[in-house]
């Protein structure tokens, strides 16, 4: 069954009708593009019994067959899915599933205890819950065995997802994503990539994040490539994964990249299928060790999950670049709105500038943004001015091309001025004993931020002394004030670095921290004797709140 037009994810599955090659792997488990087309049209059929069109549902599994059947039932059924992250606990689980007002709630029995205790109140009932590993759900299935895809009622306008997207503070704003603007992602997508029938996508991400879907699952979808699924991200079983399904393209987010570069080298790391790694925040020197180690070029894109912007990288985009600048996208200053100068780069790449070219990310052009679930104040800070107010730092050389300097959450101002995290980062992650860094702002006792630094991997002070001394790049203000030494990162559930969590931590953690005092270029142990001395400057200034940890 071939659809004329594909203008929705629903149109994409019911094209999948009669496609007997493999298509879905898990854990073992092999289903056909025909299989997985019977199983979401048996699902959509449940679906219109028991719910009416525009309804929403929320889906709380790991990445298992199930997810990409109850996300194409849906599109067929013409339901919404609201992502339920299982990291999530108590009143935060609770509030996620209620606030995007989720009829029915499909899990499976590993995450029924996340749920005990929960008041999940619908109408005059509850939540309804569809467990996918139980012979009830089997049960419930079995007289829709039978059904066909039918995409004729589907319209491009309707809702099918609702994921949520978190900043650093306040409870997370659930993203609207219609099947046209999802099915347009993967079609762009699978076309940059010059995605094949014979491909086949490893989905390491977790499903209910935008990454996993928009950008893995939806350009396979699209191309009727093949879909292999790893329950749970793991570092030690990538490359292994990756051969076992003959894997070509994956995505990833945050640290993951970092995590596999650190799993044991090996001399046959580059004997692997995979020609193209996509996705964000690996940073240049991961990238390329990356590209070193497994043979496998890793592209670095953009776009903002709630589809306000997208940046595509092109054939000569300069390496640490993400894509050039179309039309409507401007880099803005952070308060006077107005356009930041060129980046003015060394001849290493290396951003000599930073205090006047990094600014927001700013779409003045049209764009497929369509809101948050019942949050017009979100939207509003979005939308404004004129434009889509991405809130993610950018630079742009002097060709149009941009560069990606963090979030605009994780600016610092110290000192009277703006620094962006990402670039100091940049700059650390070279010291050679670091396995991973991550900068963020801790309060000064008088105004403003101070500059801390999170480092795993071998610390010696003198030597991080010497090796910022020897920065050419790093700005007068950008040294960090304190450096918190940790075994591991502390991650999120999508494997970004958990900063909102640092932050709190401040100097005041567990873990061990080296300071530099004022008017010195060493570092030296933190002492309790110091955590004292500064707790007692910032009482004098009245800013002793600000020390949450």
């Amino acid at each position: 069954m071939e659809s004329g037009n594909r203008h929705t994810i629903a149109d994409l599955v019911a094209d999948r009708w009669g496609d007997h090659r493999p298509g879905l792997w898990c854990e073992g488990r092999v289903l056909t593009h025909h299989e997985v087309a019977a199983g979401a049209a048996a699902r959509a059929a449940l679906l219109a019994d028991l719910l009416p069109a525009g309804a929403h549902i929320g889906v709380l599994l790991d990445n298992t067959p199930e997810y990409p059947l109850w996300l194409s039932a849906a599109a067929l059924a013409r339901v919404a899915v609201a992502g339920v992250n299982p990291t999530r606990r108590g009143p935060e689980l609770a509030r996620d599933i209620l606030h995007t007002e989720c009829r029915i709630l499909v899990t499976e029995r590993a995450h029924l205890p996340l749920l005990t205790g929960l008041e999940l109140p619908c109408g005059s009932g509850r939540v309804r819950l569809l467990v996918t590993d139980s012979p009830e759900y089997d049960d419930l299935l079995a007289p829709y065995a039978d059904a066909r895809p039918d995409p004729s009622r589907v319209d491009p306008a309707d809702r099918l997802l609702l994921y949520f997207t978190s900043g650093s503070t306040g409870a997370p704003k659930a993203a609207l994503c219609s099947q046209g603007r999802l099915a347009a992602a993967g079609r762009s997508l699978a076309d940059q990539f010059a995605v094949r029938p014979d491909d086949v996508h490893y989905v390491c991400m977790p499903m209910f994040h935008g990454n996993a879907v928009i950008a893995d699952w939806a350009p396979a979808l699209a191309a009727g490539a093949g879909v292999a699924l790893r329950r749970r991200f793991s570092a030690s079983r990538f490359l292994a994964d990756v051969r076992r399904y003959r894997a070509t393209y994956f995505t990833y987010v945050g640290r993951a990249v970092q995590y596999v570069l650190a799993t044991e080298e090996r001399p046959d790391d580059r004997d692997n299928p995979l020609r193209l790694g996509f996705g964000t925040e690996a940073g240049a020197v991961d990238a390329a060790a990356f590209e070193r180690r497994f043979g496998v070029r890793l592209v670095e894109g953009y776009g903002s999950s709630e589809g306000g912007a997208a940046i595509q990288w092109r054939p000569g985009t300069p390496r640490g670049a993400v894509g050039p600048a179309t039309p409507g996208l401007v880099v803005l200053h952070p308060e006077t709105h107005t356009e930041c100068p060129p980046a003015v780069l060394d001849p290493a790449g290396r951003l000599l500038n930073g205090g006047e070219a990094i600014g927001e990310l700013v779409n003045r052009g049209p764009n497929p943004f369509e809101g948050y679930w019942h949050n017009p104040a979100a939207e509003a800070e979005r939308r404004h001015d004129g434009g889509y107010w991405t809130g993610d730092l950018f630079y742009r050389d002097a060709d149009g091309f941009l560069y990606f300097a963090g979030r605009a959450d994780d600016r610092l101002r110290v000192d009277g001025e703006n620094l962006a995290a990402a670039m100091i980062e940049n700059i650390l992650a070279r010291y050679e004993g670091a396995v991973a860094v991550a900068v963020y702002a801790v309060p000064d006792p008088v105004t403003g931020d101070q500059v801390m630094a999170a480092v795993a991997g071998d610390f010696e002070a003198r030597a991080f002394a010497a090796f910022l001394l020897a920065q050419p790049d790093l700005g007068t203000k950008m040294a960090p004030r304190f450096v918190r030494v940790v075994e591991r990162m502390p991650v999120t559930a999508t494997n970004k670095i958990h900063r909102a969590a640092l932050r709190t931590a401040g100097f005041a953690c567990a873990d061990p921290v080296w300071w530099r005092p004022p008017g010195e270029d060493g570092y030296r142990r933190l002492t309790d004797e110091d955590k004292g001395g500064l707790v007692a400057e910032y009482r004098q200034h009245g800013r002793e709140k600000l020390l949450t940890g």
